[in-house]
């Protein structure tokens, strides 16, 4: 049976499943560029994905070489000029059509997103959610934007306007822990700001990135199988022209440096790792008209006060600390807690954690061996500096039948810890005291990073006083993980560079310029 009708009939896990068992070697993925699939033969070329609940091979991603980079450049560049003149109207109905497709397939997506990244199913439906509603904000946002006009009286009586028009083609470079929601993320403003593009997903989590492609093959192909006569079908109807986005696939250090360092490719939008980030910055320091948004990695601090009701603080931290198996740079890893509460907390905390959060049924395991091998020498480091497991305990050296790691609370831990200061991006969780509100917000600062951070207290006062005071790009106060999409959304000190949702977005993806007119 041919791969992508295969994969369309399987929105539910039990068919995945079986469907997994079935094969008698792994799905190869294929390049999309130019409406076209593009095959690979040699396997040197190829990079094994593996299934983090089972740790068996799911999939051989392609290692795309300079020329498949160069390929995708130049369909993206071809198509730019006319795409970029295309109406807001009819930008925003190419996305409100995708935004449909992906309603009414969102279950499909859901389970090769909780297959390939290892994520609950539940968890997996939040973000397929909100992949779609990125391109519903985009195909409106673009029909209401706003700019300014100015007048200037003398002599000279001029009026003068701002005017704003897309940059060019951009790299789209999204990670492994959201797939789908990150991708679309950068694609949806993207194409509605006038750009095009060359997606490069995560080499680790590349399956939903490649379900994307045959949903629209199936959805507009009366169930046709000739893939390059179907796709431009596909793309006829959702008036896309071909090479407005190509996905291609590969490794950071050879397919993502060609493909940022192209001199064609006048805009980079990267969500991943800082050392990565830095990378970015290194391959694109002479190019310096080049656009770059970074969203890097996160130490998020969570600060709770003595006036909470423990009863609704304590789900909250396990949720920020536990979600998608602490493998979201928005997590709060940290914890910070009043001395006045903190036994009482602890306490509370891994008894909730140890009813809550069990593997294999509210918790997943980790994406990979590789990252599985990083937290445990995390742990294992704990162990060694004497810090107390509340729950959870160091893994064995080798990841037996999937890549699981029991949720696990740590406390006792020295403040100039590694385990303390690096973004281990695992179901770890250190919990410390403060005495008072100085101390708090000095705890909650003293970290590389500043992403994201959380505040639990009841004194509108203290939400100003100190929410205004920590170092991160988004706060959230007794709440997490909520987000208007129009809000600015980065991270300060070696969190990034560059903001990105709404007006933001418009910001990365176009080209402002005056024009003053007598």
């Amino acid at each position: 049976m041919n791969l992508i009708s295969s994969l369309w009939e399987l929105d539910t896990t039990e068919r995945a499943d079986a469907y997994l068992t079935s094969l008698a070697r792994p799905i190869r993925l294929q390049n999309y560029i130019e409406n076209n699939y593009s095959d690979h033969s040699e396997p040197s070329h190829w990079i094994d994905s593996f299934n983090p609940r089972t740790g068996e091979l799911l999939a051989q991603v392609p290692r795309s070489a300079l020329s498949d980079v160069d390929h995708a450049v130049d369909a993206a560049s071809r198509a730019f000029p006319t795409w970029s003149r295309t109406s807001r109207q009819e930008r925003s109905e190419v996305l409100l059509r995708i935004a449909g497709i992906l309603s009414e397939k969102k279950e499909l997506f859901a389970v090769w997103e909780s297959i390939d990244q290892g994520k609950t199913i539940s968890r997996a439906r939040v973000e397929v959610d909100r992949a779609i509603s990125n391109f519903r904000y985009f195909a409106t946002y673009i029909l209401h934007e706003e700019g300014a006009v100015r007048y200037v009286d003398g002599p000279v009586s001029t009026m003068t306007y701002e005017h704003r028009s897309p940059v060019g083609v951009f790299a789209l470079i999204s990670p492994w822990n959201m797939p789908l929601y990150l991708l679309t993320w950068k694609i949806a403003p993207c194409i509605a700001f006038g750009c095009t593009g060359v997606a490069k997903p995560s080499e680790v989590t590349s399956m939903t990135a490649f379900c994307e492609l045959f949903l629209f093959v199936q959805q507009y192909s009366d169930r046709r199988l000739i893939r390059k006569q179907v796709l431009g079908e596909v793309f006829r109807q959702a008036k896309l022209p071909p090479g407005v986005m190509n996905i291609i696939f590969g490794d950071g250090p050879g397919t993502g440096s060609a493909l940022v360092k192209s001199p064609r490719v006048r805009g980079v939008s990267f969500t991943g790792g800082t050392a990565t980030g830095i990378r970015i910055r290194q391959d694109t320091v002479a190019d310096i008209g080049k656009h770059l948004s970074l969203e890097l990695g996160g130490k998020n601090p969570t600060l709770i006060f003595d006036d909470v009701d423990l009863a609704e603080a304590v789900p909250l931290a396990a949720q920020a600390a536990f979600e998608n198996s602490g493998q979201i740079c928005l997590c709060g890893s940290r914890i910070y807690v009043h001395r006045a509460i903190y036994e009482n907390f602890l306490s509370k905390l891994a008894d909730y954690v140890q009813k809550n959060y069990r593997c294999g049924e509210t918790i997943g395991p980790v994406v990979s061996r590789e990252h599985y091998t990083k937290i445990s020498s995390y742990l294992k480091l704990a162990k060694e500096e004497g810090a107390e497991f509340l729950t959870g305990e160091v893994p064995s050296v080798v990841a037996q039948q999937g890549f699981w790691i029991t949720p696990t609370v740590l406390s006792n831990v020295r403040t100039d810890s590694r385990i303390m200061r690096e973004e281990i991006f695992g179901p770890v969780v250190t919990v410390s005291p403060f005495d008072t509100e100085e101390e708090a917000i000095e705890l909650a600062n003293d970290n590389p990073n500043g992403l994201a951070s959380i505040l639990m207290t009841k004194d509108l006062s203290r939400m100003r006083r100190v929410g205004e005071r920590i170092d991160a790009g988004l706060v959230w106060v007794n709440c997490w993980l909520v987000r208007e999409l129009g809000t600015a959304f980065g991270g300060m000190k070696a969190s990034g560079i560059g903001r990105e949702g709404g007006s933001q977005s418009r910001d990365v993806f176009t080209n402002l310029r005056t024009l003053h007119v007598r």
